[in-house]
């Protein structure tokens, strides 16, 4: 790219920025009834535009076989009518939530007659940049406008035909209820060298979202000047403890790994206590068969594959570290609780981290020496989701722990602001 043509990017990406800043400010004003208006309107439009979403998706869809994407980002790229209106009702379920601008988090009156208040304000102007998922554009929306916030996006070449569609729909509900289009603006006709500026758009942008692969993250994080909450992949891992419910154990891997097989939440790493390995991976195995995963494990787990049809290879340390994405789970046996953590400790991406066990002793130490985002005791690793906490939806899951940790819903979107009311007081 040219050096006329760069600066002709930076100005097109500052202008966007600015114009959404503007946006920003009316949203911040904006009353909780027209926000909420602003979602169902949102809402109503995706479905009454399904048809022509899903012929931009068609397009995305055909150039992400072309160009080799796998069966996983595929699926997180696919948009069909169910998914769409699943989209919406997350939009709906936003309004229904209360409006975390003008919560007041803490107050007191001072010895001198001040009054305080810490009251929660919105952030002014999220930056999102993202890969392959039409669905987080819309998520991305919808918070932000809840949350008083306008929303730039860079949603990458692979959806751009759909987050365009998307894009343009959401503008015009806004419209409809009075609130500018510009609070969802995209950056995505402007390639990289777009998301190259929008990280560099200081003082429009107050905050950076980057929600991807490692390699966007990691570059976002060391590119941007703009302040950035970093989200995390997910090497996500499932320790079976010595005495677990088998019968339990087995449905919530299955779930935890072939529900979808392309998101942060799934499954990549199993880890068995030897003293249930010879009850739980011949079992386990079957069932894996069944959906086609690839089994890479140790040589303790190796033995127990025995005879079965499940596809096999030995585990290699990148395995260990690896988010597959995909039909694959890494398996070892560990000989201790201490063992598991050690691993877990060692290769863990922050995410999320699950214990499966009867023992409350076992499940304390893990929930208190693990470091993650989130940590589950009996239950499926699917479940660290905006929606699934209740959030309404999310803009992502965040691995970091200053501002925002594990799904960030609406009350991640917003800072706060100390309100000092007086009579004419004077520091002494």
């Amino acid at each position: 790219m040219s050096t006329t043509e760069s600066l002709d990017v930076r100005e097109a990406v500052r202008s966007i920025c600015a114009e959404a800043k503007s946006a920003g400010r009316a949203l911040a004003t904006a009353t909780r009834a027209t926000k909420d208006a602003a979602l169902e309107a949102m809402a109503d439009a995706l479905v009454a535009h399904a048809e022509r979403i899903t012929e931009a998706n068609a397009k995305d869809l055909d150039r992400g076989r072309e160009n080799g994407m796998s069966s996983g980002l595929l699926d997180r790229l696919a948009l069909d009518p169910a998914r769409i209106a699943a989209i919406a009702d997350a939009l709906r379920e936003l309004a229904a939530l209360p409006d975390p601008v003008g919560e007041v988090v803490r107050g007191s009156t001072l010895p001198n007659g001040l009054r305080l208040r810490q009251v929660r304000v919105p952030m002014g102007v999220v930056g999102m940049i993202y890969e392959a998922r039409p669905n987080v554009t819309v998520d991305a929306a919808g918070l932000a406008l809840k949350s008083g916030n306008a929303v730039v996006l860079r949603g990458g070449s692979a959806a751009a035909s759909a987050n365009e569609v998307i894009v343009e729909i959401l503008g015009q509900a806004l419209e409809t209820v009075g609130l500018p289009a510009e609070a969802v603006r995209s950056v995505d006709a402007y390639g990289r060298e777009g998301a190259v500026e929008l990280m560099r758009a200081r003082g429009l942008v107050d905050v950076l979202v980057p929600r991807g692969g490692a390699g966007l993250i990691q570059t976002v994080v060391k590119e941007a000047s703009v302040p950035v909450i970093e989200t995390g992949v997910g090497n996500v891992h499932i320790y079976v403890d010595a005495g677990a419910d088998i019968d339990q154990a087995i449905p919530i891997i299955l779930n935890s790994k072939t529900q979808r097989v392309g998101v942060c939440n799934a499954a990549e790493s199993l880890l068995v206590h030897r003293d249930a390995a010879a009850e739980l991976l011949p079992r386990l195995y079957a069932e894996l068969h069944a959906k086609d995963v690839t089994v890479h494990g140790d040589a303790a787990s190796a033995e127990l594959a025995s005879g079965s049809p499940v596809a096999f290879a030995p585990a290699t340390d990148d395995d260990w570290a690896t988010e597959y994405l995909s039909s694959d789970l890494a398996v070892r046996v560990v000989g201790s609780l201490d063992e598991a953590i050690d691993h877990i400790g060692r290769y863990s991406s922050g995410h999320t981290e699950v214990i499966l066990t009867r023992d409350t002793v076992s499940a304390h130490r893990f929930t208190t020496e693990i470091d993650a985002a989130a940590l589950i005791v009996n239950a499926s690793s699917r479940f660290t989701d905006g929606g699934q906490f209740g959030l309404g939806a999310e803009i992502g899951i965040s691995t970091q722990k200053l501002h925002a940790r594990g799904p960030m819903g609406l009350g991640e979107l917003t800072t706060t602001t100390w309100i000092v009311e007086g009579q004419g007081q004077i520091r002494e």
